[in-house]
């Protein structure tokens, strides 16, 4: 009926002219996916989600497909390598197929790339690949899989370089992406750091002098180096923990700044963190996707080496979020004659995506680096801050157990097993919660370290989604993919969304669903800073880029700040327990902080030094001459 007669569907009550309108245009697009699904439907054990993505599996010719599966793999999001390979697998393609080799390098460099490293190891490839694609009936060839490496570095599939740590010998495999991003914001930052600032120097120091008379409020000797150094360094890094003024600091450089008359941009990774950063400086800030002015056309930025910023003082926030590419991006549109300051905490985790930047920059000592160590009398009255720092120093702090009159910020519910601690959660919530004087929907944020698990995100936000956002007679809610969203739900943007401009991370809270056009209306933080909410609307085929959020991962917390966290550590969760994951969850907090978990597990989190090193080679470029390839 849809494919001959569409206009009937008038006569099904509910359907207006409008809605045939949408589902003849929806039919029309999704024709030649439909091919694909029956296609592929018939050749894996489990297709893909329909989505928009696949509308470009549609334009592939379908030879390709047969010939090539992997080539799904390659070119489509949304179908990886496991998808593509027990297609190939049923249609008869061989194990030892070149195809299949070739994908899986590229494939594993990608899982390489997911993890934050930005090349492997050759030697680890090879041991990854081989992995990859062992099954019953085939035992890949290491010897095999070495020399594929090699042939696809001389077709510029991958990059390799020799040289790796201290030993010639060894080489790394990168995709070519990574290598020439890599390379390019080395070779920018070093041309920054060759252009000398001109200053005044005693002028500054008089300012400083005054600007200490007006406020009232003194500067420590650490914070005085920082103020002088912003004013005379082209690029510079402060860093430090809670407590230690970074925020009164970045404050007093850009009242300097101004009282310089230098134009100003102050942004940040993310929404959140963009309205703190206006909120102490009293500037405007707005997310580095909004300052680089992105263009969902091109997929890139507008402002860059020929079109820079107009800004002749740039300051990033939360500058430990920055990935590579990101980085990059940011330091092309930096004009020569401008200056750069990065705020951030190198103790905390490092960005969800490829790279450490902010690390390899201070390890490089190529960059300036103020870093502030003294806690401030106010903030040593917070445990939040104290324990913070004794767990970055590996010193397991005294936790005040909970209780109705807590004599701290900081608070320990030793629930020891993961089902008690779920109860624990919800009795902390929705019973100790209020009675503090929070509100828990407004209020709260439980962060942990991994998803899966009884005391993982997905449980959790099952059990808080129901304590603190039940369903009612006039709530709407819609259902898709085993999770029920309703009007007053929190949510998390799981990907990128560079048309809606949503990032991953971002948090918002369901504002309407409109059942009849099967539509869900999140409201998220502007990405200008401020404090007016952006209205950004998904039909049903696209919520699988958003997720419940009453609990999120540590990860995923970067750069935001709660009233109220929670943090469940348990022993499930060893493979990701560390101490930078542990300090990053407590310093989410700004007024208290409830650790959910058996001492043991928090001890195991404050000894494991740090998450596995990320691969990667921009402080060695920064501190060397170029590599050759």
């Amino acid at each position: 009926m849809i494919e001959n007669q569409i206009e009937r569907l008038i006569e099904v009550p509910g359907i207006a002219r409008k809605r045939v309108k949408l589902i003849q245009t929806a039919w029309e697009n999704q024709k030649a996916i439909k091919g694909v699904m029956l296609f592929l439907q018939g050749t894996a054990s489990r297709p893909p989600t329909p989505s928009r993505s696949l509308s470009s599996t549609a334009r592939m010719p379908f030879a390709t497909v047969t010939e090539n599966p992997y080539q799904l793999a390659t070119d489509i999001y949304g179908i990886g390598f496991v998808t593509a390979d027990a297609i190939a697998r049923n249609l008869g393609i061989a194990p030892d197929s070149e195809f299949r080799y070739r994908t899986g390098v590229l494939h594993a460099l990608s899982t390489a790339a997911e993890e934050g490293h930005c090349f492997l190891p050759q030697v680890e490839l090879v041991e990854q690949v081989v992995k990859l694609l062992t099954v019953a009936n085939h035992q890949p060839d290491a010897e095999r899989i070495l020399h594929l490496t090699t042939q696809m570095a001389l077709e510029e599939q991958i990059l390799m370089q020799g040289g790796f740590g201290d030993q010639q010998g060894v080489f790394i495999c990168y995709k070519p992406v990574f290598f020439h991003t890599e390379q390019a914001l080395a070779d920018r930052l070093k041309q920054l750091l060759g252009r000398k600032v001109t200053v005044d120097l005693p002028r500054v120091r008089a300012w400083i002098e005054r600007f200490t008379q007006k406020t009232g409020l003194e500067l420590s000797p650490q914070q005085r180096q920082a103020v002088e150094m912003a004013a005379q360094e082209r690029v510079l890094i402060l860093t430090g923990g809670p407590g230690v003024g970074k925020t009164f600091t970045t404050r007093t450089i850009v009242a300097l700044w101004k009282a310089m008359g230098k134009a100003i941009a102050l942004a940040s990774p993310t929404g959140r963190a963009a309205q703190r950063l206006s909120e102490i400086t009293g500037q405007p800030a707005k997310t580095l996707h909004r300052l680089l002015e992105f263009d969902p056309k091109t997929l890139g930025f507008k402002r860059d080496a020929q079109n820079p910023l107009p800004a002749e003082a740039i300051v990033v926030d939360e500058a430990s979020m920055l990935d590579l590419f990101l980085a990059n991006s940011l330091v092309k549109a930096v004009a020569p004659n401008a200056q750069l300051l990065l705020v951030g905490d190198s103790d905390q985790l490092p960005s969800v995506g490829p790279g450490n930047v902010l690390q390899d920059l201070m390890t490089s000592e190529q960059v300036p680096v103020v870093q502030l160590t003294q806690v401030f009398r106010q903030a040593q009255a917070s445990k939040i801050v104290s324990h913070s720092h004794a767990i970055n120093q590996g010193t397991l702090p005294q936790l005040e157990p909970v209780s109705n009159v807590p004599q701290s910020d900081c608070l320990w519910l030793g629930a020891q097993e993961p089902e008690h601690g779920v109860q624990a959660i919800q009795d902390v919530v929705g019973e100790l919660i209020p009675k503090l004087g929070f509100i828990p929907a407004q209020d709260v944020q439980v962060l942990c370290p991994m998803t899966r698990g009884v005391v993982g995100t997905r449980n959790l936000n099952a059990v808080l989604q129901q304590l603190l956002n039940p369903p009612g007679p006039h709530k709407a809610e819609i259902r898709r993919g085993g999770m029920t969203l309703r009007v007053g739900d929190r949510v998390i943007q799981q990907v990128n969304d560079y048309n809606r401009e949503v990032f991953n991370g971002d948090l918002g809270t369901v504002a309407a669903i409109d059942l009849e056009e099967q539509e869900v209306t999140v409201a998220f933080a502007s990405s200008s800073g401020n404090e007016v909410s952006r209205l950004v609307t998904y039909d049903s085929a696209d919520l699988n880029e958003i997720n419940l959020a009453w609990s999120v991962t540590i990860h995923k917390s970067q750069g935001s700040e709660y009233p109220v966290v929670i943090l469940p550590i348990y022993l499930q969760h060893y493979i990701m327990l560390s101490r930078n994951l542990l300090y990053t969850g407590l310093t989410r907090a700004k007024k208290l902080a409830v650790i959910v978990g058996p001492r043991r597990a928090i001890a195991l989190a404050v000894n494991q030094v740090k998450e596995h090193q990320r691969y990667t080679y921009l402080a060695r470029r920064l501190s060397r001459a170029t590599p050759e390839l």
